[in-house]
């Protein structure tokens, strides 16, 4: 075959591009293992980062499920979850992590201005004070609202509180800066309006999910703290009549 001819060059490039697409096919499959391994490696260590425990092993402090609507658990692979957490919510599917000192960190997903925003809340054993949070984005503004993923704006949520009372009110990116001693506030992005906006709303719409899950565990969490007291009352009582005895 004359290799000048266009029917070879056609030929040619076919089969080179054939067998580029099976090359990288190959790659792509003998990877995916891996990949699929350090994704799930990369979650596990933001639940711990949230938490402030990125030294403990994840599968030894952390307690993985999920709950429904009604804050039941549910049957579920959590991580098949968190791949599409949109879908998942939207299905009233809501993946839980909890810890064995008592917090639970719970993932949130929104929009900011460019995209999609996500990351994971961890909550004290009260149900209502933030331990910390890790936030991440797909495209927003580096120097702006990309801010949203730094250490030291991330620092700002621990210690807010999500509840006023028994009400839900979330917290809340105040543009111009948080009102001293809000405990529902922390400061906006500067010049990144639209990505603190989409935090607002992912926080509230998220944590939404998990109102009943948080209602329950806080009036377990009561309900211990009055049979300790009834406990504490009780032994004390014994002691006063074996002292008077």
């Amino acid at each position: 075959m004359n290799k000048e001819s266009n029917v070879y060059i056609i030929i040619y490039s076919t089969v080179m591009v054939v067998i580029v697409a099976v090359l990288l096919a190959v790659a792509a499959l003998s990877l995916k293992d891996r990949q699929d391994a350090n994704i799930l490696n990369e979650k596990k260590s933001a639940i711990l980062a949230s938490l402030g425990a990125a030294d403990q092993n994840y599968d030894e402090f952390i307690n993985a499920y999920a709950v429904n609507a009604e804050g039941e658990k549910i049957e579920g692979d959590v991580f098949v979850m968190l791949q599409d957490l949109k879908g998942s919510f939207e299905q009233g599917q809501y993946p839980v992590f909890e810890a064995q000192d008592g917090r639970v960190v719970l993932p949130i997903t929104g929009t900011g201005l460019w995209g999609p925003i996500w990351g994971y809340i961890a909550l004290e054993s009260d149900m209502n004070t933030v331990a910390g949070i890790v936030l991440d984005h797909s495209g927003e503004t580096p120097g702006l609202g990309a801010e949203i993923a730094t250490p030291a704006h991330q620092a700002m949520y621990k210690g807010k509180q999500i509840f006023e009372g028994d009400e839900f009110v979330s917290v809340t990116l105040k543009k111009g800066g948080a009102s001293e001693g809000n405990t529902h506030e922390v400061d906006a992005i500067s010049g990144g309006t639209k990505t603190s906006d989409g935090v607002s709303a992912m926080l509230k719409n998220s944590l939404e999910n998990y109102l009943p899950l948080l209602g329950a565990k806080k009036g377990a969490a009561a309900a211990e703290e009055v049979v300790a007291e009834v406990e504490e009352t009780e032994e004390s009582n014994v002691q006063n009549v074996e002292e008077n005895e």
